[in-house]
């Protein structure tokens, strides 16, 4: 069974830092691409950041330069750590194995201005 659980949301200022941690199970979580969603109030669920299981990764353009994402391959946990927040970076962020059915519950992140 898989399974994706998602942690590290929370409240803080623009222009503070957070770091998300997906932990995953039930994969051979180093031969999967990991990937970090978000969704906003109203708007549609949009890619964040992806990354392969060689370590290769792909940002969305409003992201590049403020988040990074990374994975402990030892300890099947995927990271996104986001620096330099904007109230416009609010969101529940999901994590998920791309191109697959298989999302984490979310993890709600709010920048306040």
């Amino acid at each position: 069974q898989v399974q994706l659980v998602e942690s590290g949301g929370g409240l803080v200022q623009s222009g503070g830092s957070l770091r998300l941690s997906c932990a995953a199970s039930g994969i051979i979580f180093r031969l999967n691409s990991m990937g970090w969603y978000r969704q906003a109030p109203g708007k549609r669920r949009d890619l964040v950041a992806v990354i392969t299981g060689g370590g290769s990764t792909n940002y969305a353009e409003s992201v590049k330069g403020r988040f990074t994402i990374s994975r402990d391959n030892a300890k099947n946990t995927v990271y996104l750590q986001m620096n330099s927040l904007k109230p416009e970076d609010t969101a529940v962020y999901s994590c998920t194995i791309p191109s697959s059915n298989y999302w984490g519950q979310g993890t709600q992140v709010t920048v306040s201005s």
